[in-house]
């Protein structure tokens, strides 16, 4: 039997993110009377192995390229046998609500295929969230005018030996302005440059882009039955308006009976972190 009328929001970051990222939209859940747990996802956070030249003043490139990765190996269900491990424990506890941003809307898809019945609710926060096989590797037929690939590339690490492993040295921000700045318009605009410091430092280097293959599409008969809302960021300027409205129109045309709760906040990618409160608000106020 459940105990608890509540539900627990579990979080799940995007790429080269972590737990910790979700620091203060948990505070705010818990000033509302909520419960939340933030994952670490295998190689990430707690389980990421940081090479220590990403920490070393001054930063010395070429051991930072030469480095092994934590995420070397891990796929798409080492992320689903993980989250549905922690969802298991927390079953009896109450209500689950599986939170989701960018590239982690491929995990909570995937783990909402395998264990629907575990699940309350799942939640995008403008999220990758795919129907359609075409879609893994297919362009399209969107207009993508995201800032982020080029401000990423400007701090791609060069010649990292782990295969499908891409390290981007998020701390040489610190000290180029424009890179800085790019960054910034790119994935938090609507921050501080105090908050967006406070961003920087908490990401890890490296991600790993193995998630986007066949298990991280969502399936009528499993992640269909789970109730499921996805929160449109209007100002992100990393995953657009027009892919996030490509990506719910894709999935109801898979569940014309079931589709989407749509909300819409007036936020950058990560606004969760620089604007938690409205945030929190609005995923109390699903449940």
């Amino acid at each position: 039997m459940r105990a608890d009328s509540r539900p627990t929001f579990v979080l799940i970051h995007g790429g080269s993110s972590n737990a910790r990222a979700w620091g203060p939209l948990q505070n705010e859940l818990a000033l509302l009377g909520y419960r939340s747990l933030a994952v670490d996802l295998p190689g990430h956070g707690d389980f990421a192995d940081t090479p220590a030249a990403y920490y070393q003043q001054p930063q010395d490139v070429t051991a930072l390229a030469a480095a092994p990765s934590a995420l070397r190996g891990v796929t798409l269900q080492d992320n689903v046998r993980h989250v549905v491990d922690i969802l298991r424990r927390l079953a009896a506890s109450g209500q689950i609500v599986l939170v989701g941003n960018s590239l982690g809307g491929l995990t909570i898809s995937a783990v909402a295929n395998a264990v629907p019945e575990l699940l309350d609710r799942v939640v995008y926060l403008s999220a990758l969230c795919l129907s359609d096989p075409g879609m893994l590797d297919e362009a399209w037929d969107v207009a993508d005018d995201n800032l982020l690939d080029a401000a990423v590339a400007r701090i791609a690490v060069p010649g990292v030996r782990d295969p499908g492993v891409v390290r981007l040295n998020w701390r040489a921000a610190h000290a180029d302005p424009d890179v800085f700045a790019a960054l910034k318009a790119a994935i938090m605009a609507d921050s501080t440059d105090h908050q967006f410091r406070l961003l920087l430092d908490s990401l890890d280097p490296d991600e790993t882009y193995s998630a986007m293959e066949p298990g991280a599409l969502v399936r009528a008969d499993a992640w269909g039955r789970v109730p499921h809302t996805y929160v449109r960021h209007s100002a992100d300027r990393s995953l657009p308006l027009a892919v996030q409205d490509h990506m719910i129109r894709a999935a109801d045309a898979l569940t014309p009976h079931h589709p989407f709760d749509v909300h819409t906040l007036e936020a950058s990618h990560v606004g969760y972190f620089s604007r938690p409160q409205v945030f929190a608000e609005l995923l109390t106020s699903l449940v």
